[in-house]
């Protein structure tokens, strides 16, 4: 009767020690939500930012703090980013390269604003266009 005590604390303080290791990392992803966003070519302006959906060349989101937005082209341009507005980003490089993701992280509240704007020509990567290349701006509201 002594073992079978024993071995149910052992079994439930393993059981207890694991959700206190699993615990803080649910609360800490579901803390930390991530928006996605694609940059698209367009025939007119070049380009667009895109969800599930074409949002056009220049889109307002609204996000908690803490979230991570991924960026990643899905054309064969690269494209040099800038903060225009709102409290210091950890940008990085301003450059971001085709195939490749950029990250940011919006730790603080505010009003953000970035630019996109594509480092080569449409004719020198062989995509065609109507009118004057968009310069993409994004404004990102942190709550």
């Amino acid at each position: 009767m002594l073992r079978d005590h024993a071995g149910r604390r052992f079994i439930l303080g393993g059981l207890f020690g694991l959700a206190l290791l699993v615990l803080p990392l649910g609360t800490a992803a579901a803390a930390s939500p991530t928006v996605r966003l694609s940059i698209l070519h367009s025939v007119h302006g070049c380009h667009v930012w895109m969800t599930a959906k074409v949002l056009g060349s220049s889109t307002t989101i609204a996000v908690k703090r803490g979230t991570r937005l991924e960026i990643r082209p899905l054309c064969p341009m690269d494209f040099d980013f800038a903060q225009t507005a709102g409290p210091r980003l950890a940008l990085g490089n301003p450059r971001t390269l085709r195939g490749s993701t950029r990250t940011i992280v919006f730790p603080r509240r505010g009003v953000y604003r970035l630019t996109a704007r594509n480092v080569q020509s449409p004719a020198a990567v062989g995509l065609q266009t109507l009118g004057a290349d968009n310069v993409l701006s994004l404004t990102v509201v942190v709550k």
